[in-house]
């Protein structure tokens, strides 16, 4: 198994952390998904068919950009992606 680390911008709180979480583990090369709130920083540990611009795309979609790319649109679905993983 293989690790990847992005970091990103908009974590404000564990329904992030849950949203992030959940959506990433739905993709098959990703066995484990691990999020620091404080650092903005997801370690996902994948095998070896991984694609990291998928899993940035996903991200980006969710409101959650790597760092220096963000946005009011992207704070805006981060907080959209926080109140969906806080339902969860």
């Amino acid at each position: 198994m293989n690790t990847t680390t992005i970091i990103v911008e908009n974590i404000k709180c564990g329904g992030c952390v849950n949203g992030i979480t959940n959506k990433l583990i739905e993709f098959p090369s990703i066995t484990d998904v691990q999020v620091d709130k404080d650092t903005e920083t997801i370690i996902i540990t994948h095998d070896d068919s991984f694609k990291r611009h998928f899993i940035v795309d996903e991200l980006l979609t969710m409101g959650y950009p790597e760092k220096g790319n963000n946005n009011l649109m992207h704070k805006a679905k981060s907080y959209v992606s926080c109140a969906i993983g806080k339902m969860s």
